[in-house]
């Protein structure tokens, strides 16, 4: 199991992760943009563009990858080939000592199993790394299943950005969030 992440900053892997070993946490670099486009197409009805993502790849930011083991057999889902075995995606930035998730991609398939509190405590584990004091993120004030994934980690709802994100008929709110980060 792969549990070195970004010259090492990744400090254990979850428990979920130990108990799942068809997949693992891995670094993702440049040559993966390809697949991460493909699934935020698929997940996102306003997925960042292949350009975008590649953009994420300097020295300020993350990229964990959550994909299938190379020692499983494991049969997950058909649309996952689609994707060359990444089931999902999670992209940080740091300055200083704050963290800013950017993005956190599922195959649609394996939303709500598990895997999106997989990554989310993954980052976590790499901020705390990293000294961060404060994990910040935004959501669609619609996503729900995000909303309340990131409230039982800890996230407090701190602001909100009107009108922020469109969708079709209109436009919707950007809920921000913040996860204070304390050492260990």
């Amino acid at each position: 199991m792969n549990t070195s992440v970004n010259d090492n900053l990744f400090v254990e892997p979850t428990a979920q992760l130990a108990a799942n070993p068809a997949v693992e946490l891995v670094a993702l670099t440049l040559t993966d943009v390809s697949q991460m486009a493909q699934l935020e197409s698929m997940a996102h009805t306003h997925p960042m563009s292949e350009g975008n993502l590649a953009d994420c790849f300097g020295h300020l930011y993350r990229v964990l990858g959550l994909k299938l083991s190379t020692d499983s057999n494991a049969n997950v889902d058909a649309d996952t080939e689609l994707v060359q075995g990444l089931l999902g995606f999670a992209i940080v930035q740091q300055i200083i000592d704050e963290v800013t998730l950017l993005d956190i991609c599922l195959l649609p398939s394996q939303q709500g199993k598990g895997y999106g509190k997989l990554l989310l405590n993954a980052l976590i584990a790499l901020a705390k790394a990293s000294g961060a004091v404060v994990l910040m993120l935004e959501v669609r004030e619609s996503n729900l299943a995000a909303r309340t994934l990131y409230q039982k980690a800890g996230f407090i709802e701190s602001g909100r950005r009107k009108g922020y994100y469109p969708i079709e008929g209109g436009k919707e709110d950007a809920i921000l969030m913040d996860l204070a980060i304390t050492p260990e």
